[in-house]
Formats: structure tokens, sequence, C-alpha cells
């Protein structure tokens, strides 16, 4: 009997917006609701995924290109969602739909049906936000969403993941040239609380890789400071002097999904892990089809509509 292994799909990623969704046989998490309600359900549905049999939601953080789409998309749909205690109490205060809140701890690790899941603090300007590595006994998927800087539990919790699913924000030289935007901005950007550049989540990359390592897809690029071909190129250079040269690494677009594909490799000798193998006690923290796998392209277009102020809770670009 073949044992399922995760999937993952990214819906759409960048400044308009968040949201991804892993699944496991019939368990679907939606990871972050940054996209509109409407956007959410038809860019699931192009995956063959039905909306309404979502499992659950789990937030990465309470910024608004992470979690807009809740309130409008839960209201026919009493779904659990899954978020640190202070990111719980700030979104809830924008959602009028009855919701199930879960909130739990940075650090501590939940399940959701069959998927074990593993939180941890990560730094970012927000009121606590945390990364995950979600598994089952075959697969591990890692996901980093906003951060300014890649810390020793960063790399420590992402070691052994199939998958990375990471923000490369921004091409260094690309944001020092802007023009559009004030040097505080800018400032802000680049930060220890800001984004990651794309030398900064090579350096990531390298850190964790390993011969499990299987796939990396880059989120949260700039439409004005970076470009898919160079984020991509940075990335897969640095794994190739690694000697990880058979890593797929892709970018996620902000306006058409990801397609939906196996998190780790099909091997005829695949076994299932030990819970034991799987995953480590966790310390706890506090919290303060695709043209898109690593070929020229052009840079990412602008979404439509894109606010162009930076407001606190979403100054992300």
């Amino acid at each position: 009997m073949l044992i399922p292994m995760l999937e993952l799909a990214v819906l759409g990623s960048g400044s308009s917006g968040n949201s991804a969704v892993l699944c496991l046989g019939e368990t679907r998490i939606l990871i972050d609701a940054g996209l509109s309600a409407k956007q959410i359900g038809l860019r699931l549905e192009s995956l063959e995924i039905n909306p309404d049999s979502l499992s659950a939601i789990v937030l990465t953080h309470e910024h608004g290109d992470h979690t807009r789409g809740i309130d409008v998309f839960c209201r026919k749909r009493k779904l659990p969602i899954y978020a640190t205690t202070h990111t719980c109490k700030i979104v809830s205060e924008d959602v009028k739909s009855d919701v199930v809140w879960r909130p739990f701890e940075a650090g501590n690790a939940f399940k959701v049906e069959d998927i074990k899941i593993e939180s941890f603090s990560v730094p970012h300007d927000a009121v606590d936000p945390v990364g995950f590595v979600f598994h089952c006994t075959r697969s591990r998927v890692g996901v980093l969403s906003d951060v300014g800087h890649v810390t020793r539990m960063i790399v420590d919790r992402l070691r052994g993941v199939d998958t990375l699913f990471a923000e490369s924000n921004y091409d260094e030289v690309m944001l020092q040239n802007d023009t559009k935007r004030p040097w505080a901005t800018k400032q802000r950007i680049s930060n220890r609380h800001g984004h990651l550049s794309n030398d900064q989540t090579a350096e990531l990359v390298e850190q964790i890789a390993s011969p499990a390592l299987t796939r990396v897809v880059l989120g949260h690029l700039s439409s004005d400071c970076n470009t898919s071909d160079l984020a991509c190129k940075v990335i897969r250079k640095r794994l190739e002097e690694r000697g990880f040269d058979g890593v797929v690494v892709e970018y996620a677009d902000r306006k058409d999904p990801l397609p939906l594909r196996p998190a780790a490799r099909e091997t005829a000798d695949s076994a299932p892990q030990s819970e034991a193998e799987q995953t480590s006690e966790i310390a706890e923290e506090i919290a303060a089809n695709s043209s898109r796998v690593c070929e020229p392209s052009a840079p990412v277009a602008a979404a439509e509509g894109a606010s162009k102020e930076w407001k606190q809770t979403e100054w992300a670009f």
C-alpha cells in the first residue's frame, strides 16, 4: 500500500496577498489567507481542490497580505484557524465570521488530522510571527514567510525538509537603487525585522540543504526590486556549489497558482519514518507545470490595485 506524502501548492505570493495549500490525502490546510476570498476559492478550484474541503487555516502572522481574506472566506465555512495567541487576538478584531480560533504558543507543535505541525519564532515586524515545518511519515515541508534575518533556530528547524517554501524578497543592489521608496522604507525592508534578500535566502538554503531536499519555492518577490530569474539563479548557484544540482528551484507568482506537487522524491524503496525520526523536541522560544523553474523570465508583474502606501501592518513590497 502506497503511503501518501505531503503536497504543496502556492495560490499566490507577493505584497498583494499570500496563500498556499498543503495536502495529505483528504487533509487540506490553507497556509495564510492574504488573497481575497473569491481568489482563494477560484485558485483552489483551478487546482481541483474544493474550497469547502479544507481542514483548517494556519497563519504565520497578522499582516493584511496574509490575513485579509479570512472574514469573507469563513462566512460559509466554519474552519479552525491556528495562530499564536497574540496573532489570534489581533486578527480576530477584524473577523466577524463565526470561526474557531485555535491559539498556540510559538515553539509549540500541534496536529491537524494526520499532519503534524511544528512552529518556531521568526524575526519580523509583526506581533508574534512564526514559521512552520509540516510533516507526515514520508515527507517534511518547511514554510518561512516574512523574515528579517536567519536565526540559528530557523536553520535548526528547517534542516532535513524535502520542500522549502521561503521568501526571497529583494536584490540588494536593486533595492538601494530603487527611486520609488524613501530611504526609511528601504531601511525597514532590509533591517533585521524586515525581509530576506536573495543572498540571505541562498545562505539559508545552503545551510539546510541535504540529500532529502527536493524542491525550493521562492515567494514574496518584489515587483520592483527583484526578478524571478535573478532570485532563482542566486539560489540555484549556491546549491550547485554545494553539489545539490538536482534540487528544483521555482518561484511563486502573484496571480497564477503554482501547481500541487509532491514534497519529496518518489522512490521504490521509500519507507515511512518512525515518529522519533520525524521530530525532535522543540525548545520553546520567547516570541518577540511550470515555466517558473529556474528559467529566464520577465520580472514579476505588479499586482493590480496594489496600495501605494506602506502601513505599519503591511509594508512589505
